[in-house]
């Protein structure tokens, strides 16, 4: 038996929750603690990381033994791909020239309170002059850098799950 096959299901899951728990803790502190408002890219990053974690805790639940394991396997990866994408866009913003950054926007809130869910993710995901400014960086990599860093990190749950389960192991 492999490392990745000898761990369960709920411990693969758990932890993927504890790694969610700690990306949360660090974007919570940064906020409330070090005063960095999140853009509305930033804010989509939390929900992937909350997607993760809602997909690690019901597996973690549930702790399916064989193929069934690859259903959260692949939602986890799905849902950790999403926070990679929406990592890798914010990072693209952040290396535009200045004068290629699109202006800023009206605020996620308003943006929720006024248009209809579809348009607010084209705004979003069109990306905004608060987006692409750099407030933050820790060793020369900026919040987004690490954040996608994070989620490489992330991946490795529901990948192990995924490979527990293709490999057919039915041990808990």
């Amino acid at each position: 038996m492999t490392p990745v096959t000898t761990l369960s299901v709920r411990q693969w899951s758990i932890a993927g929750l504890l790694f969610c728990a700690l990306m949360m803790g660090v974007a919570l502190y940064l906020e409330h603690v070090m005063g960095l408002e999140p853009c509305p890219l930033c804010i989509f990053q939390r929900v992937g990381v909350l997607a993760t974690a809602a997909v690690l805790l019901v597996a973690a639940i549930h702790n399916p033994r064989g193929r069934w394991g690859a259903l959260y396997g692949g939602l986890g990866v799905l849902s950790v791909a999403g926070g990679i994408g929406v990592a890798g866009r914010h990072l693209w913003l952040q290396s535009l020239p200045p004068d290629q950054v699109p202006s800023c926007g009206p605020s996620l809130d308003y943006m929720i309170d006024v248009l209809p869910m579809r348009e607010v993710l084209v705004h979003v995901f069109s990306g905004s002059g608060e987006c692409a400014s750099i407030d933050f960086l820790f060793l020369g990599v900026s919040l987004p850098g690490w954040t996608m860093v994070g989620f490489l990190v992330l991946a490795l749950a529901p990948l192990g799950i995924l490979l527990r389960s293709f490999r057919g192991t039915s041990s808990s």
